[in-house]
């Protein structure tokens, strides 16, 4: 007899790993948020200690004897780097051989890498500008992911190999700083420079490599070498920033190359925003030994202004000087015009949160003498308490509307203005604080310049802060906190510093602060984590109804129709003249096609339905959506998949003549002899032939054993059915086949939609009924047939494409059992269309699979309606 106690211990635990997996992977933002503030957590505790020797003032000072010499040459040598950091999307673009004027390419790179530099998570923030830039000159999304990937590992392994070949050459100068032997490191950097030399080898002339199972189709060997002349170049002059701001004679300039290569790269890999805290810690930990440390601390405030906020500035400069002349009508810069107001939003959004980092951070840091002196003799010292106390608050509401001015709110827009004005004067009441009320006042102008842009009439606090905001309030949280026990290190803490009030304590000020900021951000965090879903999707009125149906007519798109079944719900723009039509599904709002209605009321719509699907507790998802609105998507932070190609005939080619033609004549042709005749029946006579349109419904679904569907595709409803004209075939008198035609009073286009056929119906009837739709459509003075989508068509077939469009490529190949893809897109090319790309819209992760599984149930009814067929 054998035991299976062993097999029972085996399958326990991995039913315990499937549970700890899952665990993970539903908590995975959580967890990543709570990894990341513990990494701040640890290296803000990591340089507490390592500047144990240092004071403030040490630090301020060693500022204020900084030469403008070595400013202005880190600001020269910052100017190089982002020089060099443009060529990155120009390889990118020949990469994926699209060509764009530098121009335009300069200033979406450039304002990318401002962004990401400052917010850090470059693919994400840096990559949302690319998708707003690219999208609005014509590049595609799947290729402006491309690029995307492409600039992002291009840096990587360029980062990579430039720090080993330092190691090779300088070694011995970094071994000590790192507690390592020079012969092991220059052995693991050759180990990885071998490793990247191979494979780049093996895939010159573009050849494709395996790496286990991933297959990728590496760039060729001039793209390689030139790509790695730019990330030399970039990394050169950006550690020079640094290195002119250092006291002469730290270190050696190729010895720090291998330093700040390093501190750069766990930055990069610590996932904490900008390596805030990561970076400064290898700093000071590789060079402490070698300067003073209140030089380095200065060096590095010194760096971070210049590197990061000052490109971020000259950005918003740039877009602030392209609103100005096209206000004013100026010719010049009209290239760069069509990209500078897609990037501002996003542009403005970061500068806010650098003003609200400052705003934080200054109120747990001293007042100069001098000017806290001043304030004495000119303010009451509520007055001086209340300003610290309430700007830095202001700072913690600066993050919140940073968000809605990211999303172009015009609510975010108002509470920015107020904020900036407010928080302005405070700024030069507490503390006559010039620079800072400087920056308030330039972003005061932006904000002014760019007011069109900012005009979707969206509730600022209509949702809730989502977890990398939560995140960006705890790593602000706990920057102040390290910064407020550096800078007061030598105050000894009790609980009557607290209650201190004077002009001198300054320690119990920054508390005060302190403590405001915490609890306020420990208020939204509960409340955006906490807060219970506020509706759901509601029905259409028969007034709603109405007012949709006026729009349809009025407009191009034939499908628009399926408004009629009356199975979805509606949302107006605010002046009514557009739509959009959606369905719920479990947590998925989903709309069906574009908004209904003037492209120019898109925009404002869009957001409005994300809004309130988001307000609810759902993902917003917009299903078979055209090329047309993809920008418009991605400014409300949306990401398109593909799912298939609209085939659409243009009527005025479309003949049954010529050797093109030959199969579907054929196919007209033997219909014929077989009795088939064609009538279409009007609207208001459709009730009249009811009862034989009902039998070959019933007949069609009991042959196939379906069910009705829905949402995208009508259902057999006499009601929807008399809307509309209907196609009949008849054979002996018998109707033997029909389908309903949508159509609107433009005439741009028809389309069929509810497709019904006996089984007893002449073999080619299918071909023969869409054949004479065409030729009633086009005889009628339509201009195009919409055929509709054959899904999963047009999936990239590159090694490189993405996870999306490889599977999506396998179903078609491969999922006849499930779905005739081949088949249906090969009926459809009978009529030689036009293909246009259809798009499933929603946000990342995992959400567009399950928006895709709640669009299909939509669809077919409940899970019973999908398996049938």
């Amino acid at each position: 007899m054998t035991s299976s106690l062993p097999e029972r211990a085996t399958d326990d635990e991995q039913q315990a790993e499937g549970g700890w997996f899952s665990f993970l992977r539903r908590n995975r933002r959580y967890l990543s948020a709570a990894g990341t503030l513990f990494v701040i957590a640890l290296f803000g505790f990591a340089i507490f200690h390592l500047t144990s020797e240092v004071q403030y003032d040490e630090v301020v000072q060693a500022l204020a004897d900084t030469s403008w010499i070595s400013v202005a040459a880190a600001v020269f040598f910052t100017a190089l780097s982002f020089l060099a950091l443009t060529f990155y999307d120009v390889s990118a673009l020949d990469y994926v051989n699209r060509k764009l004027p530098y121009a335009d390419v300069a200033l979406t790179a450039a304002s990318a890498y401002a962004v990401g530099n400052t917010a850090g998570f470059g693919a994400l923030s840096g990559g949302a500008i690319r998708y707003r830039s690219y999208s609005r000159l014509g590049i595609e999304p799947e290729n402006i992911a491309r690029i995307i990937a492409f600039v992002t590992l291009a840096f990587g392994l360029g980062l990579l190999a430039v720090t080993c070949l330092s190691l090779l050459a300088v070694g011995e100068y970094v071994a000590p700083m790192t507690g390592m032997d020079p012969l092991v490191l220059r052995v693991i950097a050759a180990v990885i420079l071998g490793g990247l030399f191979t494979v780049f080898f093996l895939a010159r002339d573009g050849r494709e490599v395996s790496i286990g199972r991933l297959t990728l189709r590496l760039p060729d060997s001039r793209t390689v070498s030139r790509q790695f002349l730019v990330t030399a170049l970039d990394l050169a002059a950006s550690a020079t920033v640094l290195y002119v701001l250092l006291p002469a004679g730290t270190i050696g300039w190729p010895a720090f190359l291998a330093v700040y290569s390093l501190a750069v790269g766990v930055g990069v890999l610590s996932h904490v925003p900008a390596g805030l805290g990561v970076f400064e810690t290898i700093i000071i930990a590789t060079l402490g030994h070698n300067a003073d440390v209140d030089t380095i601390l200065g060096a590095l405030v010194l760096y971070r202004v210049i590197y990061h906020v000052l490109p971020l500035v000259i950005a918003i400069a740039v877009v602030i000087g392209i609103e100005l002349r096209q206000l004013s009508g100026h010719p010049v810069a009209s290239s760069v015009r069509r990209i500078g107001g897609r990037m501002t939003p996003l542009l403005l959004a970061t500068l806010g949160i650098v003003l609200a980092i400052m705003l934080v951070l200054s109120s747990v840091t001293p007042t100069p003498d001098e000017n806290l002196a001043f304030l004495e003799g000119l303010l009451p010292l509520p007055i001086v308490e209340g300003a610290h106390f309430l700007a830095s608050l202001l700072g913690l509401a600066l993050v919140v509307v940073s968000r809605g001015l990211a999303l172009r709110l015009d609510g975010a827009w108002w509470a920015s203005i107020v904020i900036a004005i407010a928080a302005l004067l405070l700024s030069l009441i507490k503390a006559i604080a010039v620079v800072e009320a400087g920056m308030l006042a330039f972003f005061l102008v932006g904000l002014i310049v760019s007011r069109r842009l900012f005009v979707r009439p969206a509730s600022l606090f209509g949702q809730a802060l989502t977890v990398p905001w939560l995140t960006a309030l705890g790593v602000i949280c706990l920057g102040a906190l390290v910064v407020l026990l550096f800078v007061y290190r030598d105050v000894e803490y009790s609980h009557e510093l607290w209650w201190q009030f004077e002009f001198s304590a300054e320690a119990p000020r920054g508390l005060r602060a302190l403590l405001g900021v915490t609890i306020g951000a420990s208020m939204l965090a509960i409340w955006s984590l906490m807060r219970p879903a506020t509706g759901a999707a509601e029905p259409a009125s028969d007034d709603a109804m109405e007012r949709a149906l006026s729009i349809v007519e009025a407009q191009d798109m034939s499908d628009a129709n399926l408004v009629r079944m009356g199975d979805k719900s509606l949302l107006f723009s605010a002046d009514g003249r557009a739509f959009i039509m959606y369905g719920q599904r479990a947590r998925s709002w989903i709309a069906l096609f574009d908004p209904v209605g003037p492209i120019d009321a898109w925009p404002e719509l869009i957001w409005h339905f994300i809004e309130k699907a988001r307000a609810a507790g759902c993902r917003a998802v917009f299903y078979q959506v055209s090329p047309l609105g993809l920008a418009y998507y991605a400014d409300a932070g949306l990401r398109a998949f593909r799912l298939g190609e609209l085939a659409r005939v243009d009527l005025a080619r479309f003949e049954l003549k010529g050797g093109k033609w030959a199969n579907l004549r054929q196919q007209v042709s033997r219909a014929q002899r077989d009795g088939l005749e064609f009538r279409v029946v009007a609207p208001e006579n459709v009730p009249d032939v009811m009862p034989d349109l009902t039998a070959v419904s019933d007949a069609w679904l009991a042959h196939h054993n379906a069910k009705e569907k829905g949402f995208s595709l009508g259902a057999f409803d006499p009601e929807y059915l008399r809307e509309q004209p209907v196609a009949i075939l008849t054979c002996g008198g018998r109707t033997v086949a029909f389908a309903n035609i949508l159509v609107t009073a433009t005439k741009e286009e028809g389309t069929v939609d509810l497709m019904r056929f006996s089984p007893d119906a002449p073999k080619g009837a299918m071909d023969f009924l869409f054949a004479q739709v065409m030729e009633y459509l086009k005889a009628e003075g339509y201009r195009t047939f919409n055929l509709g989508m054959a899904p999963l068509s047009g999936m990239s077939t590159r090694q490189i494409a993405p996870v999306w469009d490889r599977a999506g490529r396998t179903f078609f190949e491969h999922g006849e059992r499930f779905y005739n893809f081949k088949g249906l897109r090969a009926f459809k090319s009978k009529f030689h269309p036009q293909w246009q790309p259809r798009y499933l819209v929603a946000s990342g992760g995992i959400n567009p699979i399950l928006a895709l599984m709640d669009a299909t149930f939509l669809i077919g009814g409940g899970l019973k309606g999908v398996v049938k067929k």
